[in-house]
């Protein structure tokens, strides 16, 4: 597999950084951090079902590549 940063890859990586922020917060902070990693578990959930992402989408506008480079070359 090709390494480098793609639209798919980036997502999980927001997606779990902001869990683990969010907890670390609710921690240290506030229980009430906990609505946001709540938040993002529900996004994950729904864009498996109906394929929109904010973020996928955002990624995109900025022309980041969907794959990794050469992934789907014939």
């Amino acid at each position: 597999m090709k390494e480098g940063f793609y639209i798919e890859r980036i997502v999980r990586i927001v997606a779990g950084t902001f869990v683990m922020l969010s907890l670390l917060l609710a921690h240290f902070h506030s229980p009430n951090w906990l609505w946001f990693t709540g938040f993002v578990g529900l996004n994950l959930f729904q864009s498996g079902f109906t394929q929109f992402c904010p973020l996928f989408n955002i990624l995109g506008a900025m022309g980041v590549p969907r794959f990794p480079t050469g992934c789907c070359d014939k």
